[in-house]
Order: structure tokens, then sequence, then C-alpha cells
């Protein structure tokens, strides 16, 4: 079966115009673009996929050592590029997908001719002088809660990420998602997405990026998004008037245009 098929991969758009790839957050799946992608179908090759372990990859592509560091899921990701036989790309990466792409961008530079980061983070726990926005008894106590209950860690933390209390639909989607994931590969992506730590390894990365940072971000917050910017060189960072930390589900027109408007 190749990359593309395991991951569960869907494209349309013309042809032959230039891809652009977009890749889900943590306990989530490729239908939380579903706002955004069609905004560039006129004009580029549109890529959606799952990770391994969410949504409907092939479920025995999900492997707890290769996926147990985000390095497993940034080979995958040069894997599926290289197997689509269309790069360089433009890779869009949700939250722990930003640093999948980065990491995947430093392995195989070849691959990608653009990186947008929307809200990311190298490193949630606070460190010196690094705010990350965690303290390590937080984490903890979140992976122990989700090795616990996986249904109870989702409504916890669902309207924590999303944000936006007011359309509290937005959090019962993202609740639901978490909730479809197989306990033990969410237990094996949290403690990946939540305990790793990339700072070292984005001033190696070459690939001119775009860093959308949301306001009020609980997850990854506003300190984080200049941090990241000041590592990667030559990066561009835009502000987004959209609150939480998913908003390509809660403000996917604004999105769309600093998107495009980078790009452009």
């Amino acid at each position: 079966m190749s990359a593309c098929a395991r991951h569960n991969l869907r494209a349309y758009g013309p042809e032959r115009a230039h891809t652009i790839v977009f890749a889900h957050g943590y306990g989530c799946d490729q239908t939380m673009w579903r706002f955004v992608a069609p905004a560039f179908a006129a004009d580029h090759r549109v890529v959606l996929f799952d990770l391994a372990g969410c949504g409907r990859a092939e479920p025995t592509l999900h492997d707890p050592v290769r996926h147990g560091s985000l390095a497993g899921h940034a080979e995958d990701l040069c894997d599926l590029i290289r197997d689509l036989g269309r790069g360089p790309v433009t890779f869009v990466g949700h939250s722990v997908s930003a640093m999948i792409g980065a990491l995947a961008a430093i392995r195989a530079p070849e691959l990608f001719d653009a990186l947008v980061m929307v809200g990311p983070s190298p490193c949630y726990l606070n460190d010196g002088d690094y705010r990350g926005g965690f303290e390590r008894a937080d984490i903890e106590g979140l992976l122990d809660l989700l090795d616990g209950n996986h249904h109870a860690w989702a409504a916890q933390m669902a309207p924590v990420i999303m944000g936006n209390p007011e359309r509290p639909e937005l959090a019962a989607e993202l609740e639901a998602s978490f909730c479809r994931m197989e306990p033990g590969a969410a237990r094996v992506f949290a403690r990946v997405t939540f305990t790793s730590d990339c700072r070292a390894d984005l001033p190696l990365l070459g690939v001119p990026t775009l860093i959308l940072q949301s306001a009020d971000d609980a997850v990854a917050p506003v300190e984080v998004g200049h941090w990241v910017a000041g590592q990667v060189r030559g990066s561009s960072l835009v502000h987004l008037g959209a609150k939480g930390h998913c908003p390509h589900v809660s403000a996917p027109e604004e999105t769309a245009r600093a998107i495009r408007a980078w790009l452009g």
C-alpha cells in the first residue's frame, strides 16, 4: 500500500497546479480543514491527509515506536510527499503538525518551497525565560487524565483548546474528534505532542515560513509565536484577530486570507 493510501490522502483542484498540503493537529483529522482548503482549490492542487493513528489513516500504519517521536511523523510526511511525486510543495500545518512540517523540511528541504505554521509551539513546557504556557506538573496531570479516562480528558480539554466559549458547538466538534481516536494511539500522540522540545531545531529551518498567531490561545500563547519567529530566519509573523487555538475552524475566512496574502 502506498504512503498516500495509508494516510487516506485526498486531492482536488487543477492537476497541473502547484500543490498545497494541509495537516491537522492532535486528535483531529483532515476534515478540520474543510472551511479553509477549498479557498485554494481554484489555483492549487489541494492535498489533505490523516496523520498516523488519526482519522481514517490505515490503522496498521501507527507504530508506537516510530510514532513515539515527532521525527517518525516527519518521516511519514516526507514519504507521503515523495509518493505524491509533486514536490516541492507548500505545507500548512496546524499545532503539532507545524513542528512535524518543520522537522520534515529540515530533513528534506527539497520537498518544500514554503511552510505555514498555524498556532505552532516547539515546547509546551515553561523553561527558564522560555514560557511555553505549562508547568511540568500541568502536562503530567493532563497525560495522567488521558491515560485514565480518554473521554473525560476530551471533555475537559476541548473547550480550552478551541476557545470561543460563546460558540460551544466548536468545542463539541473537537471533543467528538478526540473521542474518535483510538485510545492507545491517543496516549502515544499526546505524550509526543506535549513533551517534545523542538526549540533547537528551528534555527536549522531554511524554508520561507509564515507563522499565524491567534489571540487568547491557551495552548500556544502569543509569546511562543514571537519566540518561534525569532528563531526561524526570514520568517513572517501575522497576528490574527481570531481567538483560540483553532483559527482554521473558528475563523476560516481570516485564516485563508492571511495564508493567501503571504503566498501571493
